[in-house]
């Protein structure tokens, strides 16, 4: 058995102005290089060029008796560029959606209350929004906090009726609306309405590169897009909190004096014994924080949207519902500040 251990390929091209010359030797085992010649009128021209590592190896022919040589590619590195590195553990890991989406959302809180201070804010984009969130949502919590007071007068009424306690219903009522389901309503209508647009309006501008053109232009999309959003929401909720209020009490009232008999005198003189200003002014707080959270939540998760079409339905569907949990966390975490220890309200309507 014999094997080749040099081989020599020699190519000659001719023009004429000058002709070329390559000569290559390859022997096995040993990086291989090889010298390109150019002659012409009077030029003579040699630079070495790289040549791909190979690996040789004996195949034996039962044919005539002798061996032959095959040339198999090792490495393709036409270039000599350096091998890359091993991979480590966390060289293909990444991060969950949900924690770098969190960590979006105080990102983007900060952002924003920094071009807040520094007063770079769109108003004509926060006056459109302004309206969006406030006056075109009226009509929608109005009819949401009615039915609600009515639907909680019913179960009131039949209990307290029984323990004699017809003068206590306005005041249970008063507090019922004041603290907990007028801000809490009001916002759930809301993260539904407002904030799925939110978050399907900058899903849709993120998939599309309409961000990276505002950015593009000199626009920061956090002060055109994010910053009236979260303005809006913040002034809009209060006031949409304090007429939700004040409808739920009326519309409980009327259904306590035609259905149930019970004065609507005595339903408001309740009330007006039992509420506070404390009252009302927890609920309007609690209102501005839960549309901070709506609308940063819902922003960051349009902001983070990939994935095309299906991404921004996700992304509007993923906003919603941690707007309303975040909306229940925070509120009894305000609630618990607010109203610490026992009570004494329920004393002035007994």
């Amino acid at each position: 058995m014999r094997t080749a251990s040099q081989h020599h390929l020699m190519y000659y091209f001719s023009s004429r102005r000058g002709s070329c010359k390559f000569h290559q030797a390859i022997k096995p085992g040993v990086r291989n290089s090889s010298q390109i010649s150019f002659t012409g009128r009077g030029q003579n021209l040699q630079f070495p060029a790289p040549i791909r590592k190979t690996r040789l190896f004996v195949i034996s022919n039962t044919d005539d008796g002798y061996a032959c040589v095959p040339l198999l590619e090792e490495e393709c590195n036409t270039n000599n560029a350096p091998t890359s590195e091993p991979e480590t553990i966390f060289s293909k890991w990444s991060p969950p959606s949900f924690l770098w989406r969190g960590l979006s959302v105080l990102v983007l809180a900060g952002q924003v209350i920094i071009r807040i201070l520094k007063g770079k804010v769109h108003w004509g984009n926060t006056l459109e929004q302004l309206e969006r969130v406030g006056p075109k949502s009226v009509g929608v919590c109005l009819l949401t906090s009615a039915f609600v007071g009515m639907a909680f007068t019913i179960q009131f009424v039949r209990e307290f009726t029984r323990l004699g306690l017809n003068r206590s219903i306005g005041g249970v009522l008063a507090l019922a609306f004041s603290r907990e389901l007028s801000p809490v309503v009001t916002s759930i209508v809301i993260a539904g309405r407002i904030g799925s647009a939110f978050a399907a309006e900058l899903g849709t501008m993120q998939v599309s590169e309409q961000t990276d053109t505002l950015r593009v232009l000199g626009s920061n999309p956090i002060d055109y897009l994010v910053t009236p959003r979260v303005i809006a929401s913040s002034l809009a909720l209060p006031f949409l909190t304090l007429m939700c209020f004040t409808i739920g009490m009326a519309s409980s009232a009327l259904l306590a004096d035609s259905v149930y008999g019970i004065s609507i005198n005595i339903i408001l003189d309740s009330a007006q014994r039992v509420l506070q200003s404390w009252d009302i002014i927890s609920a309007m707080i609690k209102s501005q924080v839960f549309g901070m959270i709506i609308s940063i939540v819902s922003c960051a998760w349009g902001a983070t949207t990939i994935g095309g079409a299906k991404g921004v339905g996700e992304s509007t569907t993923s906003a919603v519902v941690i707007s309303l949990v975040g909306i229940f966390m925070a509120d009894f975490a305000l609630s618990y500040c607010f109203f610490p220890g026992a009570g004494d309200s329920w004393k002035n309507c007994v």
